[in-house]
């Protein structure tokens, strides 16, 4: 295997060199410029450390986050990035036991990468970390759940992992896992969405706890003016990004060149927190499919047979069903003999899955991605 080592980049932590994602070559973003963004941090080895969830009635919509005081410490230091940071301005933030959402608004030129300022955020709650929690054995409520004090022993169980998760290291981060999720706000209306996802975490995880069993089959789904059998993560559906993958079903060598840059550039966008919304018809869909499943990334299908009783996904579907990555709809009966799909099936898929997703795939995008990789201006 090839030695792949990791090193330290300036603003945005410690990375292993790779070529850089088709997404951000094709798009050339200025992450110095004026813009808005929903970011996502993750605790390191998603430990429970920064909030219990709560109810103030039995009702899901009355969840709400009580954050520890580690948490409590993190939404400050988000909330004082502007006075290190002048351009950026603070629109929301949420935190979650295991992660936080929040949305920054850069108002004018930085004379910074983003990923400087995430860095800075993090410096800052890292300190607290380090009083807080490996300081002291205080910075958790007293009453949490199992799962919380589970996470509780993982960090500080031993004085050895204690300090080894206090120390710099290439693998990991120390609060917060290496780097961050960034999602661009690029289309009309999609700031609402952001505003909604974020103030919406609560509910969500509610809803999940709720209802662990994530493989009951819904016969009777209603998106929009259409109903679904649906089994799988419904909360895929409201997600600000849901991106269409659209291919041409053909083998000539142009096309399958276009599919490996659409599989790029899906994945890069997938990576960034997208969800990938697919009919999984053409092979070339099934490929970025079955490849979104093996990244782990979010996925949406639209299938053309329904779900017989006592249903269960096969395979990598599975997995990640009971991850909540996944959610399969069919809008047409289960049917116990083989079919062949009908043209007309096809184009309805196609046009189903182009409705669900509020980033759709066009000839115009996909003449850009191909001039674009021929060095074309």
């Amino acid at each position: 295997m090839k030695s792949n080592p990791a090193i330290y980049v300036e603003g945005v932590g410690w990375r292993r060199e790779r070529v850089a994602s088709l997404l951000r070559r094709l798009k050339g973003h200025d992450y110095q410029g004026r813009c808005i963004y929903m970011i996502t941090l993750c605790t390191e080895g998603r430990q429970p450390l920064l909030g219990r969830l709560m109810r103030r009635t039995a009702a899901v919509a009355s969840a709400y986050v009580e954050p520890t005081e580690l948490g409590s410490e993190v939404e400050r230091c988000w909330r004082e990035i502007p006075k290190h940071y002048p351009e950026v301005s603070v629109l929301a933030f949420q935190v979650m036991p295991d992660h936080i959402h929040g949305i920054l608004f850069v108002t004018h030129e930085m004379a910074v990468h983003l990923g400087k300022v995430i860095n800075g955020f993090k410096v800052g709650c890292n300190r607290a970390y380090r009083r807080l929690v490996l300081g002291s054995s205080e910075a958790m409520p007293q009453k949490q759940e199992q799962e919380d004090r589970i996470g509780r022993q993982r960090l500080a169980g031993s004085g050895e992992g204690a300090k080894q998760r206090g120390c710099k290291h290439p693998e990991h981060g120390m609060l917060f896992a290496l780097g961050y999720h960034d999602s661009v706000l690029r289309g009309k209306g999609q700031l609402e969405n952001m505003f909604r996802y974020i103030a919406d975490n609560p509910r969500r995880l509610a809803m999940k706890r709720d209802n662990p069993q994530l493989f009951r089959v819904v016969n009777s789904l209603k998106v929009g003016e259409r109903t679904f059998s649906a089994i799988g993560n419904q909360w895929l559906l409201e997600h600000p990004i849901r991106l269409q993958v659209r291919c041409h079903n053909n083998k000539t060598p142009e096309n399958l060149r276009l599919i490996a840059l659409q599989k790029e550039y899906f994945f890069a966008r997938g990576r960034e927190g997208g969800v990938l919304v697919s009919p999984c018809i053409s092979a070339g869909e099934k490929e970025i499919a079955r490849a979104a499943l093996e990244e782990k990334l979010p996925l949406i299908v639209l299938l053309e047979n329904g779900f017989p009783p006592l249903y269960k996904p096969p395979g990598k579907y599975f997995d990640a069903c009971c991850e909540g990555r996944l959610l399969m709809l069919a809008p047409w009966a289960y049917h116990h003999e083989r079919r062949t799909i009908l043209r007309e099936q096809c184009q309805a898929l196609n046009s189903m899955s182009a409705a669900l997703s509020n980033e759709v795939w066009t000839t115009a995008f996909e003449q850009e991605l191909l001039r674009y990789t021929s060095g074309e201006e």
